[in-house]
């Protein structure tokens, strides 16, 4: 009797107590804003009004959570996740109504957030965003090589020629920054001394906004490099040997420290190695032959070491630095044979021999003010260029009175840059942009030779601009637009010999503007517009001839003027849940003034070209593009992309006026095999078709890649790649014809090769450190804060 007396009493006391405190249950869905895919292991918070922990889970599998056991009453809800912007609601449980479903909860990627983390992708994956195409650099083979220059072979919308030169949408004008600063250097040079390994993601940015620096007919490649910020000390180490005619190593080592308010953060980089070219040209009108094989000597080693000071959550004071040294350059010789008279055929012997340093020095200040995204940041960025160049032509086998010489170049360049820039989001819909930049540019050239037909030369460029801009944007619902303007002042002279050659000063206005129209979370369509501009660059107004390849001599022309774009693009976006998307656009651009080559026979030198520059009319060039990152199974994701292109080419070859139309395509496929959770296999294919450019007719092009990836150790720390590149040895560029006099002929390089890496993380840091605004991702691009 008394036992049930207690047992009564006891459910009476529960009974008032769920009448008067029920307890309820909170519960919903957390998902990725942009691939509307599960976040699964989110945190989900649940404070009192005094910011005191009352409950928290984690997300399940399929981004699901409950939360149980919650009495009455009002609360913070908070969903956490890395990578994310931070989730915040402010809930409230009542009495009659104790069970509270959110629904699903859509987080968006915090850009600045992602950028920090140093772990690299086990795949490549390509995103499309609303102003540039953004390559996630993964272990996979589409991004396997020595340098950077050998994986942007792999790019869509890139194309690299025999000798390393990058154009992007067919147009070989495009400008080439390093996190996102200009270099001052040779593109085709810049990208073969930057180790893959070393490479964070490439972005690829066709129509950039009025924020950006004009410069680049067809746009920028922007070269992002790793950097690390994690809470104590974490880093990566990367090595890979690459086995073809000849061995090349590269490597890389990511470090960073990060304690209280500092962080300290540092990436070691270097490839080393050789790399053979060769080929064959017959030379119908001549009746000659020229063969030639040149081994290119290379060692890069690039250092960035930086620090972040944080001041507090307002202001953060930032500094690094880059140094790319490189050693090397070609050694080989082309020999040419005249079938008709033996007595003028000749070998010509070349070695050339570079020494480069390219430092750049980078000040930032971030200070945010209290309301979100609201920020201004001044910067100031130096870069200088110390080139040595050493060439050594020799002549063997001959019966001519050819005299060897000898050509030493000593470049310096340097590049101030100062950028002021603004943000202000006037309201929940709305966003206000404003900078002001200054660069200023000095170019210095010594040339000395022992070549009787040349002499010994000076040249100096200088260059200034100054600029402001503006971008007002908003967003209507499905609607959002951007147009701004920047303007700029121009300022150029060149002295050649002591004397000023070419002189020019004036102000240009570049407008810019884009809509975008988002009718469904699986629809997306943007039209755009800019005007750009090309200004001549050192190489094309320098007069000083210099041997860029055994057969090519250069000059340029101190008296060109720029060339202007304008630009209009259409893109359309189709996302499919949790499988992926597919983009299709369409572009024209119109040209005035277009700078071309001019090509003319080299007198006494049979198969000799010398190229230099020159205006000419109106240019249009128009292009379709499509691409595809879709997972077709759960094992099987590919990104694939088709690109066509037509344009007039136009300029002179010997004494005629020449247009050529040129219209190719190119494919590329890249599929991911996952066999288990572990191991992945890769295949690659890539197509160009036959093409046209003012000096050759170029025939189609196609090689295959294979790949594995292995990853293993406790968390995937480690991650082993194997891969098999130019499968079938196709990969060579065969000439059919050429102007100002015709040629066939065969471009061979070391391309079949087998390429081994291995990659390793350490270190324990789980928090990501607070960050300021588009540092490292370059979202606000060069015009502010290139």
């Amino acid at each position: 009797m008394k036992q049930l007396t207690l047992f009564l009493c006891l459910l009476s006391t529960t009974i008032s107590l769920a009448l008067n405190d029920p307890i309820g249950q909170i519960s919903g869905t957390v998902i990725d804003r942009e691939l509307k895919e599960a976040i699964p292991y989110a945190t989900v918070i649940l404070n009192d009004t005094e910011g005191e922990l009352v409950s928290g889970v984690t997300t399940n599998e399929d981004g699901s959570f409950l939360i149980t056991g919650i009495k009455a009453g009002n609360y913070m809800f908070k969903v956490q996740f890395m990578g994310y912007k931070t989730f915040t609601k402010e809930v409230s449980l009542e009495r009659n109504n104790s069970k509270l479903d959110i629904g699903i909860i859509e987080l968006e990627a915090d850009i600045s957030m992602l950028d920090e983390t140093v772990v690299v992708a086990e795949r490549t994956t390509i995103e499309q965003r609303v102003d540039r195409k953004v390559i996630n650099v993964g272990k996979d083979l589409m991004t396997t090589g020595a340098s950077a220059s050998e994986i942007m072979v792999n790019v869509p919308s890139v194309n690299v020629d025999q000798d390393g030169n990058i154009s992007l949408r067919g147009n070989s004008n495009v400008r080439i920054l390093v996190d996102g600063k200009p270099t001052n250097m040779d593109p085709a040079q810049l990208l073969k001394q930057i180790p893959s390994t070393s490479i964070k993601s490439i972005e690829l940015i066709t129509n950039p906004s009025a924020k950006y620096n004009p410069e680049g007919m067809s746009g920028i490649i922007n070269i992002v490099l790793h950097k690390n910020s994690n809470e104590g000390f974490n880093g990566t180490v990367n090595t890979g040997s690459t086995q073809g005619v000849h061995n090349r190593l590269n490597g890389s080592l990511d470090l960073n420290y990060r304690k209280g308010k500092f962080n300290f953060y540092t990436n070691l980089g270097t490839n080393v190695g050789d790399r053979e070219n060769g080929g064959n040209i017959f030379l119908p009108a001549q009746d000659a032959t020229q063969e030639f094989r040149i081994d290119n000597e290379r060692e890069n080693y690039l250092y960035k070491i930086g620090v972040d000071f944080y001041l507090n959550e307002q202001n953060t004071l930032s500094f690094y630095t880059n140094q790319n040294r490189y050693f090397g350059g070609p050694q080989g010789y082309i020999s040419f044979d005249d079938l008709n008279d033996p007595s003028n055929s000749f070998t010509q012997a070349i070695e050339m021999n570079f020494d480069n340093l390219n430092s750049t020095y980078n000040l930032l200040y971030d200070h945010k003010f209290e309301k979100d995204g609201h920020n201004i940041q001044a910067e100031l960025d130096y870069n200088n260029f110390e080139g040595n160049e050493d060439t050594r032509i020799d002549f063997v086998n001959t019966e001519l009175e050819l005299v060897p010489y000898q050509d030493l170049v000593f470049q310096n360049r340097s590049n101030l840059t100062a950028n002021l820039d603004y943000v202000n989001p006037l309201g929940k819909t709305s966003k206000l942009e404003m900078g002001l930049e200054a660069r200023i540019l000095d170019t210095d050239n010594d040339y000395n030779t022992s070549n009787p037909q040349f002499t010994d030369a000076t040249y100096q460029y200088k260059r200034d601009i100054y600029s402001v801009y503006s971008t007002f944007g908003q967003n209507f619902d499905k609607w959002s637009y951007q147009f701004g303007a920047r303007m700029e002042n121009y300022q150029v002279n060149a002295i050649y010999n002591g004397e000023e050659v070419y002189r020019d000063d004036y102000v240009t206005l570049y407008p810019s503007g884009f809509i975008n129209y988002n009718p469904s979370e699986k629809n997306s369509y943007q039209l755009s517009y800019s005007r750009r501009v090309d200004r001549p660059g050192f190489g094309q107004v320098n007069p000083i001839r210099e041997v860029a390849s055994p057969r090519l001599t250069v000059a340029g022309n101190p008296e060109l003027d720029p060339q202007f774009t304008n630009s209009v693009e259409f893109n359309y976006t189709r996302n499919f849940k949790k499988k992926g998307s597919v983009t299709a656009g369409l572009f024209y651009r119109r040209t005035i003034d277009e700078i071309n080559q001019v090509f003319n026979q080299v007198e006494d030198e049979p198969g000799s070209i010398f190229l230099t520059y020159q205006n000419f009319e109106n240019n249009d060039s128009y292009g379709v593009e499509f691409s595809s990152n879709y997972k077709i199974t759960d094992w099987w994701s590919t990104n694939t992309s088709l690109e066509l292109y037509g344009q007039t080419l136009k300029g002179v070859a010997g004494t005629e006026f020449i247009e050529i139309d040129n219209e190719a395509y190119t494919f590329r496929t890249n599929h991911n095999f996952d066999v288990t959770e572990d191991l992945t296999f890769s295949l690659f294919g890539f197509y160009r078709s036959k093409m046209r450019d003012l000096q050759l007719d170029i025939d189609d092009l196609y090689f295959v890649n294979l790949g594995a990836r292995y990853t293993f150790l406790e968390n995937k720390n480690a991650t082993l790649s194997l891969n098999f590149n130019d499968v079938f040895d196709t990969q060579e560029f065969r000439v059919t014809g050429g102007r100002p006099f015709p040629q066939q002929g065969r471009f061979k390089g070391e391309t079949q090769s087998v390429y081994l890496g291995f990659s390793y993380r350490f270190g324990g840091g789980k928090n990501l450190a607070f960050k300021r605004k588009n540092r490292d991702d370059n979202q606000a691009g060069n015009g502010g804060i290139f």
